[in-house]
C-alpha cells in the first residue's frame, strides 16, 4: 500500500485553492504541482526548469536529480523539514508549495543538496557544473562540499557564499549577503562550522577553520574571526559577545534584536 505524505497533500490542496482564486494560473499550477504524483517528482520538475540550458537540458539536470533522490532518500527527508522551516520562520511564506516555486534560497539549497551527493560520489565534474549554474541562476554561491543540515531556511538568499568544508547544523537561518567563508591559503578544513539553531543575520561574514556553538545570534553586518561559544550573542567588526539570546534556538524566532541581557 502506497503511504500518505501529508505535506504533499497539503501542498496539492493549497495549489487548488490559489487555482481556484486565480483561474489564470490554472496552467501553470498543473504544470508545477498538481500533474506529480510526490513531492520528489515536483522538485525534479521544477527545480529543473530553473537550471536547464542550450547545452544541457532541463530533461538531463531533472534525471540527475530524480537518481540523487531515488539512491539517498535523506535529501527527501531533509528538503520537508526545509519547507516547513520557511513556512514557520518566513511571514512572508503562505503557502508550503512557495518555497517550492519562488523562493530561491530554497530553490538553491536543495540544489545543492544533490550536487553534494554528486561530490560524494566522486562525480565532481558534474557537481561543479551545478555550483556554476545554482550561482549563475539564483546569486547564490554553495560549494557542493559544503555539509549542511536540515530545517534550514534561507531567507532572501541574494549573496550567500559558503565554501566547501563548511558545516552548518540543524535548524539555522541565515539570511542574504551572508558568508562563510575561509581564511589563508591552507588546504584542509578552512570554513567555518555552524552549530544547531543559529541565526546569521543579513550581511555577516564568518571566516576561517571556527566554530559557532548552537543557539547563537549573530548581529547583521558583523565580522566573525573567532569562535564562538554556545548561546550567546556576537555583533561588530569584529565580532564580540554583546548579550544573550532569550531563545534556545534564535534561528526559529528570527528576532533581529541585538542584546536582551548584558556581558558583564
Amino acid at each position: 500500500m502506497e503511504l500518505k505524505d501529508p505535506l504533499w497533500e497539503e501542498i496539492c490542496d493549497e495549489a487548488r485553492r490559489a487555482v481556484a482564486q486565480e483561474s489564470v494560473m490554472a496552467d501553470f499550477f498543473a504544470a508545477a504541482i498538481l500533474s506529480h504524483a510526490s513531492l520528489e517528482q515536483a522538485l525534479c520538475f521544477n527545480l529543473s526548469q530553473q537550471m536547464g540550458s542550450a547545452v544541457v537540458s532541463a530533461q538531463v539536470v531533472s534525471d540527475v536529480i530524480a537518481e540523487a533522490l531515488q539512491q539517498d532518500a535523506s535529501i527527501g527527508e531533509r528538503t520537508r523539514r526545509d519547507i516547513n522551516a520557511c513556512f514557520d520562520r518566513d511571514p512572508a511564506c503562505e503557502t508550503h508549495f512557495m518555497p517550492i516555486l519562488y523562493f530561491k534560497g530554497f530553490q538553491a539549497l536543495q540544489l545543492q543538496r544533490v550536487a553534494h551527493w554528486l561530490w560524494s560520489q566522486g562525480r565532481t565534474v558534474l557537481a561543479l557544473f551545478f555550483q556554476s549554474q545554482i550561482s549563475e541562476v539564483f546569486a547564490v554561491d554553495i560549494h557542493p562540499g559544503a555539509k549542511l543540515g536540515s530545517g534550514i531556511m534561507i531567507d532572501h538568499a541574494t549573496g550567500l557564499v559558503i565554501g566547501e568544508t563548511a558545516v552548518v547544523g540543524d535548524n539555522v537561518s541565515i539570511l542574504h549577503s551572508v558568508t562563510l567563508g575561509g581564511s589563508g591559503c591552507a588546504t584542509g578544513s578552512r570554513h567555518p562550522t555552524i552549530g544547531n539553531g543559529v541565526l546569521i543575520s543579513a550581511g555577516a561574514k564568518i571566516l576561517g577553520n571556527i566554530s559557532v556553538g548552537d543557539g547563537v545570534k549573530v548581529g547583521a553586518g558583523s565580522l566573525v574571526l573567532e569562535s564562538v561559544p554556545e548561546h550567546v550573542t556576537v555583533a561588530g567588526v569584529p565580532a564580540k559577545v554583546v548579550g544573550t539570546p532569550r531563545e534556545a534556538e534564535p534561528a526559529l524566532e528570527m528576532d533581529q534584536y541585538i542584546s536582551d541581557k548584558s556581558v558583564n
